[in-house]
């Protein structure tokens, strides 16, 4: 089996290691399901973000926490944006620095799938 690499985009990476361990440690689970070729545990599709983004929710006693991603692109897992939401609708500001995010990666993939 050949997995997929995950490729953060911008402050990403960073932004998912600020959050507590044991989200950290799910959503890792989570986006290793997805390099295996299979579905997260919960999820859905964002299409406000763009063709083909996703989200992964996780739910815990610490809060709820979002990693939009898209992955339809050639070899790679794009991890754009990872949060923690405060209200019961996901911010505008999440949504437009994801959407910007993925416009910046198919501006620079030659070959969209």
């Amino acid at each position: 089996m050949l997995l997929k690499t995950v490729a953060w985009v911008s402050t990403a990476r960073r932004d998912l290691k600020s959050l507590p361990t044991t989200v950290v440690n799910e959503i890792g689970h989570q986006l290793f399901r997805v390099q295996c070729g299979l579905e997260p545990t919960d999820w859905k599709p964002l299409p406000i973000v763009g063709p083909g983004a996703r989200e992964i929710r996780v739910r815990q006693k610490a809060g709820t926490f979002r990693v939009i991603y898209a992955s339809h692109l050639p070899g790679k897992i794009h991890v754009l944006h990872c949060f923690q939401k405060k209200t019961r609708k996901t911010a505008a500001s999440d949504i437009g620095l994801a959407r910007a995010r993925l416009r910046a990666i198919r501006s620079e993939t030659p070959h969209e799938v």
